[in-house]
């Protein structure tokens, strides 16, 4: 982790930078898990993004105007959020077609976002799927 991500993570409060944290381990796990190679970690419009070569990337971030809220964004121009709606449905809570959000207090369905992390990650190698491969 960079020093500019690392201080990022350092200004969440510490409920939520636990969760980011884990969020981000899961990007890591499902990375390598997949065989998906190096992770660039970086901070896009001041967030933790995350992209893998042949990716989309993907960011992580809380927003003290909603201090109850996750959010996991994806680029919305891509067919991503629009293609999790239609396979998880009320699994999350949904941004436009831009984010999944959680909320601070609620159980993160793993499995689904582990999924939804893996396609964005390798969304140029599935993007002309039906469902992206889902």
């Amino acid at each position: 982790m960079g020093p500019d991500v690392k201080q990022k993570f350092a200004s969440y409060p510490e409920k939520v930078r636990i969760i980011l944290i884990y969020i981000r381990d899961l990007i890591f796990e499902v990375a390598q898990a997949e065989g998906l190679g190096a992770i660039e970690e970086t901070l896009k419009w001041g967030e933790p993004s995350y992209l893998a070569k042949g990716g989309s990337p993907l960011r992580i971030d809380w927003k003290p105007k909603f201090p109850r809220q996750l959010f996991v964004y994806f680029n919305c121009k891509t067919t991503l959020v629009e293609t999790f709606k239609e396979v998880f449905g009320d699994s999350f809570h949904y941004e436009g077609n831009r984010a999944i959000v959680f909320a601070v207090s609620e159980n993160i369905p793993l499995a689904e976002l582990k999924i939804c992390i893996s396609v964005s990650l390798k969304y140029h190698k599935v993007k002309n799927l039906p469902l992206l491969g889902l």
